[in-house]
């Protein structure tokens, strides 16, 4: 493919204006040509605002656009089975928001529902792809702190009566039951997923704590990560995490720490300005690495250059599963 891939967007709301859209735009080999909203003078608004030549109210005629080569879903995710089922029926790869979708089973269906129509599915996990991150894996890989013995998660946020506090995300039949557990911790999981290697098994508890609404709001997990022994930097190394969204306000919000057994290195999923911090003994290095303008463009230019038949995308239907299952150990969702 010499062309460059025309993207289709399905849901062209808040995380398009700069996370994404752009970069589909801006991304070597590729295109936005079509944007679909259900709301039609929200779409026709977006596409002139971002220069995309045509815009639809209706999902399945941006699918069956014959100019349109592939299908970005940004919505919620109660409805990313669905449009992943009908943009792979009509024969088009798929690149679909995180979390993959509600429940594990929801994300095998997806990937079932493209392998049976031999198109390719990505998911939106971008970390795997971000500058920051990729000089943690460098980092590991480098054995700055040995050989990995234990991860650990804080992420904290506090309930403030009157504020948006999650909106749909925290609607168990949009969200999941996890609420914003499964939008941010999804993130924070599948990046050591791609760091440590693959999580199993993974338990927890989720309890609803603050009664504000009716996804869980507080949770704590603990897993193994089963890496690749001839791999030092990823063997086999234990994890635990604690996810509060009803704590006191003002609270440290969100640090991810490797420790190893020569060494120590603290990071965050989120904040992308803070540095990454190395101590071995008592030595502390910092690592400042600047985020992209478009935090997806680095994630969508692996997409394309797979679909170009050039590079490898590391985020896929098959990774995302796993976090997926993970989340749904951790959750107690069978």
């Amino acid at each position: 493919m010499n062309d460059p891939v025309r993207w289709g967007i399905i849901g062209c709301g808040n995380v398009t204006e700069v996370k994404s859209g752009p970069g589909l735009q801006q991304a070597s080999g590729s295109a936005l040509v079509a944007v679909m909203r259900r709301d039609a003078a929200k779409a026709q608004d977006y596409a002139r605002r971002h220069g995309v030549p045509r815009w639809y109210d209706d999902a399945e005629a941006l699918i069956a656009d014959t100019e349109v080569d592939a299908v970005y879903i940004a919505t919620p995710p109660d409805s990313h089975l669905h449009y992943t089922q009908r943009a792979a029926a009509a024969g088009k790869p798929v690149y679909v928001e995180k979390p993959m979708a509600r429940t594990g089973a929801e994300c095998q269906l997806m990937v079932q529902a493209c392998a049976d129509a031999a198109v390719p599915l990505f998911v939106a996990y971008y970390r795997r792809c971000l500058p920051l991150h990729q000089k943690v894996k460098s980092l590991l890989a480098e054995g700055a702190i040995g050989a990995p013995r234990f991860v650990t998660i804080r992420h904290v946020g506090a309930f403030a009566p009157g504020a948006d506090n999650g909106g749909w995300r925290v609607v168990p039949g949009i969200a999941g039951k996890g609420g914003l557990f499964h939008d941010l911790a999804s993130h924070q999981l599948d990046l050591l997923d791609y760091l440590l290697g693959p999580i199993e098994p993974a338990a927890g508890v989720a309890l609803n704590l603050g009664g504000h609404y009716l996804c869980d709001d507080t949770v704590t997990a603990a897993w193994r990560h089963n890496g690749t022994a001839a791999q030092r930097h990823t063997g086999t190394a234990a994890g635990a995490g604690t996810w509060c969204f009803v704590a006191a306000d003002g609270l440290p919000s969100e640090s991810i720490e490797i420790v190893g057994d020569e060494g120590r290195l603290g990071f965050t999923a989120f904040s992308l300005d803070q540095p990454i911090q190395l101590q071995r003994g008592s030595t502390v290095e910092t690592f400042a690495v600047a985020p992209p303008k478009h935090v997806q463009q680095p994630l969508i230019q692996s997409v394309v250059d797979q679909l170009h038949g050039r590079g490898t995308c590391p985020s896929t239907g098959a990774s995302a599963l796993r976090t997926a299952r993970v989340m749904d150990h951790i959750l107690g969702v069978a």
